[in-house]
C-alpha cells in the first residue's frame, strides 16, 4: 500500500503558493490560478439529486480575491485557503492541487 500524499511545507511566496510534498516533489501555483479554480459550490455549482449542475453567477474578482491571507489543513486530505476578500469555502484536495500545479 502506498503512503498517502501529504504536504510537508506550505508557503506563500510572492504571488505563488508553494507546496513541498511528502514524495519529495514541489508544486508552485499562481495565486490567481488557485482562486480561479476554487472547487466550492458557490464558485462551481453543485449537482442536484438528478446530477444536473446549475452554475452560479461567476464571482466578481477584485485584487483582494487573489491575495492569500492564510490557510488551514482540513483532515488529511485538503487545504482551505482564506482570501483577503473574505472567501474561504473552497476545500482543495491534495490531488486537485497537484493537478492544478501540473497545468499551471
Amino acid at each position: 500500500m502506498q503512503p498517502t500524499l501529504q504536504p510537508v511545507t506550505l508557503q506563500k511566496i510572492g504571488n505563488e503558493f508553494a507546496i513541498a510534498w511528502s514524495d519529495g516533489t514541489e508544486s508552485y501555483l499562481a495565486l490567481e490560478t488557485l482562486r480561479r479554480h476554487c472547487p466550492c459550490a458557490a464558485c462551481c455549482g453543485e449537482p442536484d439529486v438528478t446530477g444536473h449542475v446549475d452554475l452560479p453567477k461567476p464571482p466578481e474578482f477584485t485584487p483582494a480575491s487573489f491575495d492569500l491571507k492564510g490557510w488551514r489543513l482540513v483532515g488529511g486530505y485538503a487545504i482551505e485557503p482564506h482570501w483577503n476578500d473574505g472567501h474561504r469555502s473552497g476545500l482543495y484536495s491534495y490531488p486537485h492541487l497537484r493537478k492544478l500545479a501540473a497545468q499551471d
